[in-house]
């Protein structure tokens, strides 16, 4: 359970890293997704939107536990990579 809200938040510290030197809005869930699907079709990269609704099911997941161990397996790569993916956009 730790481990999901740990990813969220790392997740959602990538997205304010990008939408803040951007100008773009941070400050809520929404904010940060929106800024995620402004950069996304900056970038030309639709990944950028899956991984932060896959991010969006680990936050879910804390609260509801509803992910099971293969789910959790498989999206925690996918979600190190978005932001791995946000970072180096960040930067």
């Amino acid at each position: 359970m730790q481990g999901s809200e740990k990813l969220w938040g790392a997740a959602a510290h990538a997205s304010i890293a990008l939408a803040q030197p951007r100008g773009l809005p941070h400050h809520s869930h929404g904010d940060m997704k929106r800024a995620v699907a402004v950069v996304g079709k900056e970038q030309d990269d639709e990944t950028l939107r899956k991984g932060f609704a896959d991010a969006e099911s680990f936050h879910a997941n804390f609260y509801h536990a509803f992910m099971s161990e293969d789910e959790l397996a498989e999206l925690r790569p996918i979600v190190q990579t978005f932001v791995n993916r946000l970072l180096q956009i960040a930067t």
